[in-house]
């Protein structure tokens, strides 16, 4: 997986021009695909592959600057890059829906170049981005038939919280030296892990690096890992995931409506008063609860939820993303997403006790995503090189060291905060899709409800939830309303 190659020789890079039509102008840009070296006591260690698209204007005035990740850990910047916010995006079927091969690829008219330069960066061990071998150490002695130590890539050093956080903000201070961008309006935009990686660097790069930031924008974010799985003892995690169950059940008219049919955001506040007001109740109290209050909870549930009234007694109110996606469409014999619980698939094993069947949206997603970034990088941006692009590294995402404590004890929201008060200017933006079950759009809610901010600076801090998935940008609506929800975002955060 890692390249060998001789660090002291670096990597061809591409500058190519281009023009981006949009609906009332065209927009010049140039595209930047290289390498950024990364250096330990001034010895090269990594190098950092990202795109970046400069918009070629002449009023003079310096262009905001969004410095954009994915997450996983172990995703490439592919996602948001095709997906969403570059130029060119990859064409979905209505909804979100998969196309059938080859990818389309088509101008972007969404594109936040509109708005903002734009740089994609890959962390280390995805896309293009490597780790160096490092230097011999020749005052030691080696035994010349086996290979030193030193030789190999340690790409692993930076497969952990803290010191992938440092990367990114060695990789941005960097960038911005070697562009002269430091007067530009600064954002960060991140997605799903990457949301993550937002909330801690919204304090550390103006604490340790010295980048103030005009915006931080969280996609899909997974902020606190406590509320990504619950248990009998961890009963917050079941409620924040509820109102997004909910969401598809009404999606696909298997709920019975707290509203008129048809009306979703009466049946998401519905769900979310029942989570807040009696799921969380009703798990807390355990066996005090009595059984006639039970038993009414549990029939409300089933509605909301579109399960039979004997799963979900069975489940005591405690509904899994995976029991849910198998047991909502079973008599169809298909199962829902997890990222996107809008959209089916057959399930595969449906005689089965346990789900084992493929997610229809992650899994049926790297096809697009991999063809379409190897496409653009490598035909019309130009790139040279035989390295493997790695979309979404496995390995990467087994070897991550969350944290000494363990996954579960780790969050972002305190830096989100601290970020927020050493710098009561930036602006924040949370976004989810309905239909999410991964990082569920009612977490961050929830979250924003307990963060405590001073009034002074809580109307900096922005929810905004669309239909779809955990990309509900491949819906053509949602991406719409984002893009003009953004654009407001930014004209808000760097007027003077």
């Amino acid at each position: 997986m890692s390249d060998t190659s001789n660090p002291s020789v670096p990597r061809k890079s591409s500058q190519t021009e281009h023009t981006l039509s949009l609906p009332d102008k065209s927009l010049p840009y140039v595209a930047l695909a290289e390498w950024q070296t990364l250096f330990d006591q001034e010895k090269p260690i990594a190098e950092m592959f990202h795109v970046a698209y400069l918009a070629q204007t002449d009023d003079g005035s310096p262009r905001s600057l969004t410095f954009v990740f994915n997450g996983g850990p172990g995703a490439a910047s592919a996602y948001l890059h095709m997906g969403a916010l570059g130029p060119k995006r990859i064409h979905f079927g209505a909804n979100g829906s998969l196309p059938k091969p080859p990818v389309r690829l088509e101008e972007n008219v969404e594109s936040w170049l509109s708005f903002t330069d734009l740089v994609f960066i890959d962390p280390i061990g995805t896309g293009f981005s490597r780790s160096l071998p490092r230097p011999k150490d020749t005052s030691e002695k080696t035994d010349e038939t086996k290979p030193n130590e030193a030789d190999k890539p340690k790409e692993k050093e930076f497969w952990e919280v803290d010191r992938d956080l440092k990367s990114l903000g060695e990789f941005i201070q960097r960038f911005l030296s070697r562009h002269k961008r430091w007067l530009s309006p600064i954002f960060i935009a991140g997605e799903s892990y990457g949301g993550f990686r937002v909330a801690r660097l919204a304090r550390k790069l103006q604490q340790e690096f010295g980048v103030g930031l005009s915006g931080a924008i969280l996609i899909s974010p997974a902020l606190e890992f406590s509320l990504l799985g619950g248990t009998d003892y961890n009963l917050a995690a079941w409620a924040t995931l509820l109102p997004s169950l909910a969401a598809a059940a009404a999606h696909h008219d298997r709920a019975r409506w707290a509203g008129e049919p048809g009306d979703l955001q009466a049946h998401t506040s519905a769900a979310e008063q029942f989570a807040r007001k009696t799921l969380i109740p009703l798990l807390a109290m355990g066996d005090t609860f009595s059984p006639d209050e039970r038993q009414t909870a549990y029939q409300q549930l089933s509605e909301l939820l579109g399960l039979p009234m004997t799963l979900v007694e069975r489940q005591a109110g405690r509904v899994s993303i995976e029991v849910f996606s198998r047991e909502l469409l079973r008599d169809q014999q298909r199962i829902v997403g997890l990222y996107d619980a809008s959209i089916t698939a057959i399930d595969p094993f449906p005689d089965r006790v346990s789900y084992e069947g493929i997610d229809p949206t992650l899994d049926g997603l790297d096809r697009l995503f991999t063809g379409a970034i190897n496409s653009h990088l490598r035909d019309t941006l130009g790139v040279e090189t035989d390295l493997s692009y790695h979309l979404l590294n496995l390995e990467t995402f087994k070897a991550w060291n969350f944290d000494l404590k363990g996954a579960l004890d780790l969050g972002s929201i305190d830096d989100l905060r601290v970020g927020m008060t050493l710098n009561p200017y930036m602006q924040v933006y949370i976004s989810h899709g309905l239909f999410d079950l991964v990082t569920p759009y009612f977490a961050s809610n929830y979250l924003a409800d307990l963060m405590k901010l001073n009034p002074e600076i809580r109307p900096n801090l922005t929810l905004k939830h669309y239909q779809g998935g955990h990309m509900f940008y491949t819906w053509a609506r949602s991406r719409q309303q984002w893009f003009t929800e953004m654009t407001a975002f930014y004209q808000a955060a760097t007027v003077v």
